[in-house]
This record gives structure tokens, C-alpha cells and sequence, in this order.
């Protein structure tokens, strides 16, 4: 049977916490982290969330400590399709909009596409089919050797980004479906080098060759401040930006010829 405890454990063991260290955060005593994790002490859902907060534990996640701590969920999942999350729809392809000509997408926790601008569709001439079948997948697309994985002229350096980013997650979320994706590309594949800083992520450019032409980008990432919402909170837009001025005129030209945004 699942507990509060046995979960609240499971989230202090992952994220490297003593009792003692959870306590201090949370302002509780030590004894009192120990009788909730053993089950002898039944805590308040304003308790578990507080527990919760200190393990930085995602919204689904305090969701399911709640109910097995015997109170209903306090987070909501709405769809971006959602009549009511229209505002935040329109907001975030304003956002994609604005950024062309270079390309910027959506994408959920699991790594499916769920938007684009126009500039993304520069990258996908010569993708397989299936691998653009919904739903789409950022790491399946970027890795697969059907996929940009040809094109791509540093694939060594972007994987072992990718690497860092899918085992940071796991470790984060404890997500089964990207641990598998996680094991489909690099399970079987010794790392390629030492693992890369925090400071490589946005320093080291992706660099594809496109239209018989270089395209260097670098990307950074944006997420909802604060989210309420499980779906917000599981959702990032990937921006990319060129990294010279041969790749900025490349992008700037085939929005000219005809990219535009699309959901």
C-alpha cells in the first residue's frame, strides 16, 4: 500500500536529504520527519505540502502525496486546448510568434512538441515521416538517426547535453517515460566525454548543415514562474537564436519565403 511516509521517503532519499536536514528546512523537529515517514504520525495536507516544498517535489507528484495521505488533490491539469486556458495559450504563441524568424517550440515534460513557430519547419524537410507522427517527440527528432541526428555537425557535444538535461530529469521527477527515453539513447552508449556544466548548456551552439549551408543556434529555455498548474509547470518553451550572421540571414530567409507560426 502506498503512504505518505514511504513516498515522502522516497523523495528525501532521492534528492540526497538526512531526517535531520528535511526538518531544518521544513521547521520541524527530526522525530517528527521520522513518525510521518514510519506512519505513526499522520500529517496535515498543509504539512505535506510544506514537506513537499522543502524536496522540491512537482506539482502531480504533491498531488499523490496528498491522496495517500488521505486528502483530495490540490493541483489542477487543464489541456492548453482548454476553453479556459485560451489566455495562456494565446499568450505562450504570441511568445513563439515574436521570436521568428528563428524557431522556438513547446514542449511537456515527456519531450512531446505541443507548439511551434514557423521557423521550425526549416529542420523538418528531410525528417521520416514517422517520426513526425503525433505525438511528436523533441529527443526522438533530435537523436534518431532518421531523424536531425544526420544534419546535426557537433552530435557528439549534443548528446552529451541531451544526456545531462534526461538524467537531471529523471533524478528531478523519477518520470518512467523518460527514464525510457533515456535508456533508448543512451543506455547502451558510454558517455562522450566528462559531463557538460551548466555553463555548456547555453555556450554550446548546435550546428546544422541546411540547405547545403551552416546554421549555428544556441538555445535557452523559459518556464512559468510559480505555476498552479500541472500543465503549466510541465511545460518550457525552447527558444533558439543564431549564434553568427550567415545562420541569422539563413533563418531570416526562409521565413521571407514563406514560414509562418502554426500550433
Amino acid at each position: 500500500m502506498e503512504t505518505v511516509g514511504r513516498l515522502l521517503r522516497g523523495w528525501r532519499h532521492g534528492r540526497q536529504l538526512s531526517q535531520l536536514d528535511l526538518a531544518l528546512a521544513a521547521g520541524v523537529s527530526p522525530r517528527y520527519v521520522s513518525l510521518v515517514e514510519t506512519g505513526r504520525s499522520r500529517p496535515s495536507a498543509d504539512m505535506v505540502l510544506r514537506l513537499a516544498n522543502q524536496l522540491d517535489v512537482p506539482l502531480r507528484h504533491r498531488n499523490r502525496l496528498l491522496v495517500a495521505a488521505g486528502f483530495a488533490p490540490r493541483y489542477r491539469e487543464r489541456p492548453l486546448d482548454e476553453p479556459d486556458m485560451a489566455a495562456v495559450r494565446d499568450a505562450v504563441l504570441r511568445v513563439l510568434r515574436a521570436h521568428e524568424p528563428y524557431p522556438a517550440l513547446v514542449v511537456d515534460q515527456r519531450w512531446n512538441i505541443v507548439m511551434t513557430n514557423g521557423a521550425v519547419e526549416l529542420f523538418l524537410g528531410d525528417v521520416h515521416p514517422s517520426l513526425l507522427e503525433p505525438p511528436v517527440n523533441m529527443i526522438r527528432l533530435g537523436l534518431d538517426p532518421r531523424g536531425l541526428a544526420p544534419r546535426m555537425v557537433n552530435l557528439a557535444e549534443v548528446r552529451a547535453l541531451m544526456r545531462t538535461r534526461l538524467a537531471r530529469q529523471v533524478a528531478r521527477t523519477g518520470d518512467p517515460v523518460v527514464a525510457a527515453l533515456y535508456e533508448e539513447f543512451f543506455a547502451d552508449h558510454e558517455p562522450e566525454g566528462p559531463p557538460p556544466g551548466v555553463e555548456s548548456e547555453v555556450a554550446t551552439p548546435m550546428i546544422f548543415q541546411v540547405e547545403g549551408r551552416r546554421l549555428s543556434l544556441f538555445s535557452t529555455v523559459t518556464t512559468f514562474g510559480t505555476p498552479q498548474d500541472i500543465t503549466l509547470e510541465e511545460i518550457s518553451i525552447e527558444s533558439y537564436y543564431p549564434a553568427d550572421a550567415e545562420s541569422a540571414a539563413l533563418l531570416r530567409g526562409f521565413v521571407q519565403r514563406g514560414g509562418g507560426s502554426r500550433p
